[in-house]
């Protein structure tokens, strides 16, 4: 389908909203990290300097919902540290947590320089905008040198975007992103698989605004089946993958999306052929109805919940884009194709954008081919039924053997979030 290599980074949520106070700036989350062999409680937290503060043992136990008996962890599992993850603002600490005091400021600085200079931290909280905050710091009111601390309020906000991050989901670049290897912290993300779990943060082009991205089907339904060979292609399960890729770039650039139809098994997979399997959850962690009326009404109410949620904090910049994989007869072709909600110009204008940017990649790495996406609006549950402003893509045919490769090569899969990514952030 391509020929060359191209990406355009997205990522998992991104927005730029004037006279509205980041939630990330707002809102620290927990650190986590993985269980060594051997780790037990308090050697773990020995290793990053909290094992001296009663208040951050006692807060660990809490955290990870761990009875006060249990001393051995789980190695490879993740557990959150009672360390709060800050977005640093560049200025100083006292203003990236709000906080005036002096001394507190100088033992936040030593105890990030020290973790750096161990190698527990990747690099230092001025390069990569990631500020490290012990938990004692701010909430242990025995230390006297704390008595002029204002610890963070718990807020509507704060309890949302923990939410965000616990359960979570490219660039404009000519040439291949290994996001992996990029600077920007240590940001863990289990549901895309262990090996695409970590998601530096790029920048923060897309800081303010929400994605939801909906996988076609899932759960009892796994939607179109195509063959090749004597192999299955289910739709569910392809869609599925390039909604991972898509809500990865989208997170690597500061968005904030939520991915709501979940495989708890299934990351992001670098395999040509996927296993089709029926244990899909719609967010956040329901089992997914069987009917299609009650499915589509169950993902539906989820969008729209989280869109209220998101709506009463001043956030108004939110999108839906849903993935699907046509099903026609095995002789005719289909490139990437667009509905929106008839009547709505914000939908009509994201199709708009993400088509023209399909045609101009077209014309770019397949010259002489020709591009024969559609636009068009349609009466669909998930456009019909959702407040975000929404299109929903067709990805192909998957009985069409030329557009089987779309999907089965990785490249391809990527590619597709890819160029999404650009067209949803244009």
């Amino acid at each position: 389908m391509f020929y060359k290599t191209s990406i355009t980074v997205l990522f998992f949520f991104l927005w730029s909203v004037p006279n509205i106070k980041a939630v990330h700036d707002a809102v620290p989350f927990f650190h986590k990290v993985k269980a060594e062999n051997g780790d037990g409680v308090y050697s773990l937290l020995r290793r990053y300097h909290l094992a001296d503060h009663a208040c951050n043992v006692n807060q660990f136990y809490k955290l990870n919902q761990l009875p006060k008996t249990k001393a051995r962890l789980i190695k490879g599992r993740l557990y959150k540290l009672p360390v709060w993850i800050y977005e640093y603002n560049g200025k100083s600490i006292r203003s990236t947590i709000d906080n005036d005091n002096w001394d507190l400021a100088v033992r936040i600085q030593k105890y990030n320089n020290r973790l750096t200079k161990e190698k527990i931290r990747r690099s230092t909280y001025t390069k990569s905008n990631i500020l490290w905050v012990p938990y004692h710091e701010l909430k242990c009111s025995s230390d006297k040198s704390l008595s002029n601390i204002n610890p963070p309020k718990t807020t509507k906000k704060e309890n949302l975007q923990t939410e965000v991050k616990e359960e979570q989901p490219t660039p404009r670049y000519s040439k291949t992103v290994n996001l992996a290897n990029k600077k920007g912290g240590n940001r863990i993300y289990p549901i895309f698989g262990k090996k695409h779990e970590h998601i530096p943060l790029i920048d923060n082009s897309l800081k303010n605004q929400v994605f939801y991205i909906v996988g076609g089907h899932g759960g009892p339904d796994s939607g179109a089946v195509g063959k090749y060979g004597n192999r299955e292609l289910c739709e569910d399960e392809y869609a599925y993958d390039v909604a991972l890729r898509l809500a990865r770039n989208l997170i690597a650039h500061g968005a904030i999306a939520y991915v709501i139809i979940r495989d708890p098994d299934d990351g992001i997979r670098d395999d040509s052929y996927l296993k089709c399997d029926y244990d899909e959850l719609t967010w956040k962690d329901q089992k997914t109805f069987r009917g299609q009326k009650s499915r589509l009404t169950q993902r539906s109410d989820a969008i729209n919940k989280l869109y209220g949620s998101y709506y009463r904090l001043g956030i108004k910049q939110q999108k839906l884009i849903a993935l699907h994989i046509d099903a026609r007869s095995r002789k005719q072709r289909a490139d990437v194709f667009f509905y929106y909600k008839k009547g709505s110009k914000s939908g009509k204008k994201l199709a708009r954008n993400i088509h023209s940017t399909f045609k101009s990649k077209y014309q770019q790495y397949q010259k002489g081919r020709g591009y024969t996406g559609t636009i068009s609006y349609r009466d669909l549950h998930m456009l019909r039924e959702t407040k975000p402003s929404a299109v929903y893509v067709e990805l192909g045919n998957i009985k069409n053997p030329a557009d089987q490769q779309r999907f089965i090569q990785v490249k391809n899969r990527q590619y597709l979030a890819d160029w999404l990514f650009e067209g949803l952030t244009k």
